[in-house]
Order: C-alpha cells, then sequence, then structure tokens
C-alpha cells in the first residue's frame, strides 16, 4: 500500500520530480532543485524510510514507486519527469516501467537497472553501532562511525540523518532496521514487461564504478531511446561534486522533451 511522501515544490512550469539515493533524502538534490526552478515546477521527494516520510517494513522497487505515483497523484500531476539519482535512480526506472503513461521523460544518476554486490555492509555496522550509544555531540557519532566508515565525505553524508530526539540525544531519521531488512531488495534491478520507449539519459560519473560498459545491453532492452553523458573527473555523487555540468546535462535534456 502506498505511503504518503514527504514533499517540496519549487518554481512553476512542467513537473520534474528528483528522487535521492540510499541514506539521502530530497534535501540532497537541492542544488539541482534550485537551477532547474526558473524554468519548471520542481518536486522534491523523501522516499519511504527517509528523510520526512513515514517508516514502513516494506521497501522494493514496486513498493516504492507507487508511493511516487500516488504522490503524483495527490498532486494531480498527470505527468511528469523523472531525475533519480542512485537508489532513486532505479525507483524511477521502475516508475517509468509500470507507468510509462505517465512519465515523459527520464535521467537516471550513476546506476544501471542491475542487482548490485552488497556495498554497504560497513556503513550499516557503523550505523548500527551509533544508534547502540546514547549520542549527545555529532563528534560522538562521527567517531563512532569512523570505525567502520573510513572516507569523511561519506560519514558527513550518512550524518545528515542525524538528527535531535525530544529527550535531547541524537537519533537516525531514517528507518535503519527497514532499511537494513530490505536490503537484499534494495540492490536488485527494477523490472518491466514492456521496455519504456520514451528518452532516458543516463549521467555518469567517470570515477564511478556504478555504470559499465558491461550494462549496456540490459540498459537498452529496458529502455531502447536512451543515451549516456558521463561527467569528467566526478564520482557517484556526480550532481555535487560537478553541479554546474550536471545541471547543464539536465537542463538541456529536459528542454527537448516533448509531452
Amino acid at each position: 500500500m502506498p505511503v504518503k511522501l514527504f514533499a517540496k515544490t519549487s518554481g512553476a512550469g512542467k513537473p520534474v520530480i528528483l528522487i535521492h539515493g540510499l541514506f539521502g533524502a530530497g534535501d540532497n538534490l537541492g542544488v539541482v532543485a534550485r537551477a532547474l526552478a526558473s524554468d519548471y515546477c520542481v518536486h522534491l521527494l523523501d522516499l519511504r524510510n527517509h528523510g520526512a516520510s513515514p517508516h514502513v517494513d516494506t521497501m522494493d522497487y514496486p513498493s516504492m514507486a507507487s508511493d511516487v505515483l500516488a504522490y503524483m497523484d495527490d498532486s494531480s500531476l498527470e505527468k511528469a519527469a523523472l531525475l533519480g539519482h542512485s537508489m532513486g535512480g532505479k525507483v524511477a526506472m521502475q516508475l517509468a516501467l509500470d507507468a510509462p503513461e505517465r512519465v515523459t521523460g527520464l535521467i537516471v544518476a550513476d546506476i544501471a537497472p542491475v542487482e548490485y554486490p552488497a556495498w554497504h555492509t560497513a556503513v550499516f555496522k557503523g550505523m548500527f553501532a551509533v544508534a547502540e550509544h546514547e549520542i549527545h555531540q555529532r563528534k560522538e557519532a562521527d567517531r563512532i562511525l569512523a570505525e567502520h566508515v573510513t572516507e569523511p565525505g561519506v560519514r558527513q553524508f550518512l550524518l545528515r540523518n542525524l538528527v535531535r530526539a525530544p529527550e535531547g540525544r541524537y537519533v537516525w531519521r531514517v528507518n535503519l532496521t527497514g532499511i537494513h531488512d530490505s536490503y537484499h531488495k534494495i540492490r536488485l534491478a527494477p523490472m518491466g514487461q514492456v521496455p519504456y520507449a520514451e528518452p532516458v539519459l543516463f549521467v555518469k560519473g567517470e570515477r564511478s564504478d556504478y555504470i559499465d560498459s558491461t550494462h549496456q545491453e540490459t540498459v537498452l532492452s529496458l529502455f531502447p531511446a536512451s543515451q549516456l553523458k558521463v561527467v569528467g573527473g566526478a564520482g557517484h555523487w556526480l550532481h555535487a561534486e560537478k553541479p554546474e555540468l550536471f545541471n547543464r546535462i539536465v537542463s538541456r535534456f529536459l528542454s527537448g522533451l516533448n509531452d
């Protein structure tokens, strides 16, 4: 059953829905939203178990796609363009495959429609370790997290999910247990019986290994009208690392869509 997603909107014009990745929130794509708001009505969503959206036990791509579709229905959006990063890209792909008549075009940032290895084991260990402690300062959480996650940038990204509870201590705002228990489903590929025929833009970070040449056949089987752009010098968080270039690529693609 769909859950009611938290969302922020800005701008005016044709609708564009932005969908964040694992352990993220809509605000992670705020730079993209601000760049698009002069020409489009931008919808920043928090997916289930993330941000300010409800916590539930079920977390798979059909369910998450149905949440976005329900948001479109509630917002009277007959059609919209979708932009999803990482896990959000898989949600966007699933929605395009499930309800192609509702999606005018699709931008998939640094993810392919394939199953991925369990790359987040250390992240889960670190986040659960933080949850087991009584945290009153963010630097305490960072110290505990650093025992498992060595990259400072990844830790800072994760720590954006740390919020102060009414009793004063810090807690994770994500549904950590729910995400962990569904992680085997989050790793899976989106599935569709019929290819999505409308334009699709895959955008890859040059230094990221989330998209490679072995994925091309699968991509084209599901999205035959797709193209690939590479953001030089960027990794997986390409929209944050090279925002001006990423936003130009996105704007150029969206301006060419017909609905």
